[in-house]
C-alpha cells in the first residue's frame, strides 16, 4: 500500500485573547454599580482605581497625537492635500457644533428640566469653587495653545499644544523631502512601540472601571438622580437623535454605510469610554481602527486628533442643556439671544477639553462666569449628576470623529471602499495585539516607502 502524501497543516490562526479583557470589563462595571450602592462610603474611596487607569491612558495621548499627525502630514507629497484635508476637516466640524448647539437649543427650550429646583448655599459654593479652580477667559485659552517649549507640549498634558507642535514638524519634514525620511521612519516605529505600551496598559480596564464606576454610583446614590432625571434624559435623548438621525443620515447619504455597522465594529471602543467616561482612552485605538478600515494615513492622522478638539458634538449639546437647566433653576431663564452669544462663546471655549472628565464642567463654569456670573451658583446643581452625562458626551464625541473621518475621507477620495466593506463583514479582522493592521504584522509600509523613493530616482 502506497500513503498519498498529506499536505502541511494550516498554521494555527492566533487566538484574539482581549476579547476576555472586554467581558471583564462589563463584570467590572456590574460589581462597581453594587459596591456603589450597597456601600456608597466604599464605592467613594475606590475612586482612585478610575482615575488612575485614565490617567494611564492620558500619559499615551501626546505621544500618539504627535506621532499620527506627523506621518499623516509627513507622507503626504504636496501640502495643498494637507489643506484641503485640513480645511474640509474644520468647515465640516464647525458646521456640525453648530448643528449640535441648534438641537440642544431647541430641547432644551421645550423640556425646560430646571424649572421648580431650589440652590442652596452648598450648591452656590460647589459652583464657585469650580470657576476658582478651573476657568480661562478667551485671551488666556488662545495663548495656552502656545507651549512654553516644544517639549513641555508633551509634559503638559495639553491636546492643542501637542497639536501645534505636531503640525510643526509634520510640514518641516515634509518641506525636507527625502531628507526627512528617515526621521519619518522613525517616528513610524516610535508609534508602534507607543501601540504596543498601551495594548498592554489597556489590561487594567477593568480594574479602572470598577474603580470609576463604584465611585460615582456611590456619591451619587439612586435620591440624587431622581430630581436631575428630566435632564440627564433629555440630554440622553438629545444625543441620541443627533447621533442616529444626523450622523446617521449624513453617513449612509454620502459613504453608503449603515452607521450600526460602524458602532458594532467599534463597539470595544465604546464599551471603553462608557466604562472611563473619557473618550480619551479610546482614542489611540480609533486611529489604528479607522486606518485598519481602510481610510488614509493622512486623513486620519489630521481629522481625528483635530477631532478631539475642534468636533465635540456631545459637549455642545451639554453646554446648551446645563445653561438652560441652570439658568431655568435659577429663575432667572435666558432669553434667546442670551442663550445664542453664551453658546457661541462655549463653541470656541471647548475646544481642547476633549473626553477629559469634568473638563465640560470647567469650561462650562468658564462660560457662564464671562458672560451671566449669577449663573455661576447654579454649576453646583449638575455636579453630583455630570459624571453620568460625561458618559453620554464622550460617547457621542467619539461617534461623531468616527462618522466624521469617515465622510472627510471619501469627500477627499482617500478611502478604500472595497476594504471597508471587507472589515466591516469582519473579513479582515482587527489585529488587537498590536493595535495595527495584520497585514505584514504591521510592517507593510517601511518597504513600501523604500520602493516608492527607489521608483521616483528611477
Amino acid at each position: 500500500m502506497t500513503s498519498t502524501p498529506t499536505a502541511p497543516a494550516a498554521p494555527a490562526a492566533k487566538r484574539d485573547r482581549t476579547h476576555y479583557l472586554y467581558i471583564a470589563v462589563i463584570i467590572a462595571v456590574v460589581l462597581g454599580i453594587a459596591v456603589g450602592l450597597i456601600s456608597p462610603d466604599l464605592g467613594v474611596e475606590l475612586k482612585p482605581l478610575g482615575t488612575g487607569f485614565v490617567n494611564l491612558i492620558k500619559m499615551m495621548i501626546s505621544p500618539i497625537i504627535f506621532c499620527t499627525i506627523v506621518l499623516g502630514i509627513g507622507s503626504v507629497r504636496k501640502a495643498a492635500k494637507v489643506g484641503a484635508v485640513g480645511g474640509i476637516a474644520l468647515v465640516y466640524f464647525l458646521i456640525m457644533s453648530l448643528v449640535a448647539l441648534g438641537i440642544g437649543l431647541v430641547v432644551g427650550n421645550i423640556v425646560e428640566p430646571g424649572t421648580g429646583l431650589a440652590v442652596t448655599d452648598a450648591v452656590k459654593e460647589t459652583g464657585q469653587a469650580q470657576v476658582d479652580a478651573e476657568a480661562k477667559d478667551t485671551v488666556e485659552f488662545l495663548l495656552g495653545i502656545v507651549p512654553t517649549t516644544i517639549v513641555s507640549a508633551f509634559t503638559g498634558g495639553e491636546v492643542l499644544q501637542t497639536l501645534l507642535v505636531a503640525l510643526l514638524a509634520g510640514f518641516a519634514l515634509q518641506a525636507m523631502g527625502d531628507a526627512g525620511q528617515p526621521v519619518l521612519r522613525g517616528i513610524e516605529h516610535i508609534q508602534r512601540l507607543v501601540f504596543r505600551i498601551l495594548a498592554m496598559v489597556m489590561w487594567a480596564a477593568p480594574i479602572g472601571a470598577f474603580g470609576a464606576i463604584a465611585a460615582v454610583t456611590g456619591s451619587a446614590g439612586l435620591d440624587a438622580l431622581k430630581s436631575l432625571a428630566v435632564l440627564m434624559l433629555g440630554f440622553y435623548v438629545t444625543c441620541f437623535l443627533f447621533v442616529f438621525v444626523v450622523l446617521a443620515t449624513l453617513l449612509r447619504i454620502i459613504a453608503g454605510l449603515n452607521i450600526l455597522t460602524l458602532f458594532k465594529y467599534l463597539g470595544r471602543e465604546f464599551l471603553l469610554i462608557l466604562s472611563t467616561s473619557s473618550s480619551e482612552s479610546a482614542l489611540p485605538r480609533l486611529i489604528a481602527k479607522m486606518e485598519h478600515l481602510g481610510v488614509s494615513k493622512p486623513v486620519v492622522g489630521i481629522t481625528v486628533p483635530t477631532g478631539y478638539s475642534f468636533n465635540l458634538d456631545g459637549t455642545m449639546i451639554y453646554m446648551t442643556m446645563a445653561s438652560l437647566f441652570i439658568a431655568d433653576a435659577m429663575g432667572t431663564p435666558m432669553s434667546v439671544g442670551e442663550q445664542i452669544s453664551l453658546l457661541l462663546f462655549l463653541l470656541v471655549a471647548s475646544k481642547g477639553a476633549a473626553g477629559v472628565t469634568g473638563a465640560g464642567l470647567a469650561t462650562l463654569a468658564g462660560g457662564l462666569q464671562s458672560h451671566k456670573p449669577a449663573l455661576v451658583d447654579g454649576i453646583g446643581l449638575i455636579v453630583g449628576i455630570d459624571r453620568f452625562m460625561s458618559e453620554a458626551r464622550a460617547l457621542t464625541n467619539f461617534a461623531g470623529n468616527a462618522v466624521a473621518t469617515v465622510l472627510i475621507g471619501t469627500w477627499t477620495k482617500e478611502i478604500d471602499k472595497e476594504r471597508v466593506g471587507q472589515v466591516l463583514a469582519g473579513e479582515l479582522p482587527f489585529d488587537e495585539k498590536t493595535l495595527l493592521d495584520e497585514d505584514g504584522d504591521g510592517q507593510a509600509e517601511l518597504p513600501e516607502q523604500g520602493t516608492e523613493k527607489e521608483l521616483a530616482k528611477a
